[in-house]
């Protein structure tokens, strides 16, 4: 009986242990469900304390809005329309960079509203100069265009140096001047002045000595590389004729004897067979190669020109009909909220 006694005093001692334990955890999970209710009803306390701001003062807020609105009205009627003009260019030869220095210094002398800098950079009138307010130059790449520059990328490098490189890392190196093509945008109060910028803009780099020598040796490469393919061409169809006038007189030979011997035979057709896919490959050579010689045609290569008209930019967001009745409503909020702020601290003053 004596040593039976400590083990219930044991047990009495755990239980009470483990009762304060759960009336803790309950305490903490209580007081967590509080606090999130305390902040539920502080955003709702905040919102109806919000609302009741509205509703006691909404008169004012409709007449602030209809004056901003005929205000925005009459500035978009009297506002000089805008217009959008953009073209879409493939520069060739690291011509990229040399175009992005040239649009940003046309766009530099737009903002700073310097005229007559930029109609003799631009080589028209004063008048017409004017009427340019920004010039813009983005790359014009998607996904699929990326994995091909990838591509293009990891062929070009060694062995050792393609296993260290993924295309995550790529991509997170990409420069927009990487990008086979680039859109050019001119925003004026002209809407037909960007047409007669193009040509300008074009040859301001198509008339870089450096380009041009880099045009001059890609030519040459590539006219040199053509009349080899042309050459192995020509040499691949004389052996074939050849082989063909072998085969011929072999089969007009006389059969000496029933043995038949399938080892030369089959020979003849293996090598055959080699020059006619050596045909295939030189062919599909000379394709690809005509279409380098296309796309390096130029320095800048014009795939989408300017329009002879541009666009009128007429977004919503930016005309002041939309912005001065936001910047009217917003004033009065402010306005009207430190009014009550200051009638709320007299108030709590006095109390």
């Amino acid at each position: 009986m004596a040593e039976q006694q400590p083990s219930k005093t044991n047990s009495n001692s755990e239980e009470i242990d483990l009762g304060q334990l759960f009336q803790m955890i309950g305490n903490v999970f209580n007081k967590f469900f509080r606090f999130i209710g305390n902040i539920f009803k502080g955003i709702f306390s905040t919102l109806v304390v919000f609302l009741l701001f509205i509703q006691q003062h909404f008169l004012k807020f409709v007449i602030a809005g209809i004056l901003g609105l005929a205000l925005g009205v009459y500035l978009d009627i009297k506002k000089e329309p805008v217009y959008t003009s953009s073209m879409v260019v493939e520069p060739n030869f690291n011509s990229a960079q040399q175009l992005y220095n040239n649009i940003n210094f046309y766009n530099e002398l737009a903002e700073a509203k310097d005229s007559v800098a930029l109609a003799e950079a631009l080589d028209i009138t004063v008048k017409e100069a004017r009427a340019l307010k920004k010039f813009k130059v983005d790359s014009y790449v998607d996904e699929n265009q990326k994995v091909k520059l990838f591509d293009a990328f990891v062929r070009s490098l060694d062995s050792t140096t393609k296993a260290t490189m993924d295309m995550e890392k790529y991509l997170k190196n990409f420069n927009a001047m990487d990008a086979r093509f680039h859109t050019i945008s001119v925003i004026a109060s002209n809407n037909t002045i960007a047409k007669k910028l193009q040509p300008f803009i074009i040859n301001s780099i198509s008339r870089n000595e450096y380009f041009q020598l880099q045009q001059s040796i890609n030519d040459q490469n590539l006219n040199l590389q053509d009349s080899l393919y042309k050459k192995q061409l020509m040499e691949v169809d004389s052996l074939q004729s050849l082989y063909k006038r072998i085969m011929v007189k072999e089969a007009e030979k006389p059969m000496q004897g029933t043995n038949i011997s399938l080892g030369d035979n089959g020979n003849n057709q293996n090598k055959e067979m080699a020059l006619i896919n050596k045909v295939e490959e030189l062919k599909n050579s000379l394709v690809l190669l005509n279409q380098e010689k296309a796309n390096k045609s130029g320095i800048i290569n014009v795939i989408s020109a300017f329009p002879r008209r541009g666009v009128e930019d007429n977004v919503l967001w930016k005309s002041a009909k939309f912005v001065v009745p936001l910047g009217f409503i917003g004033l009065l909020f402010l306005l009207l909220s430190a009014l009550s702020l200051n009638n709320y601290l007299k108030n709590y003053k006095k109390e």
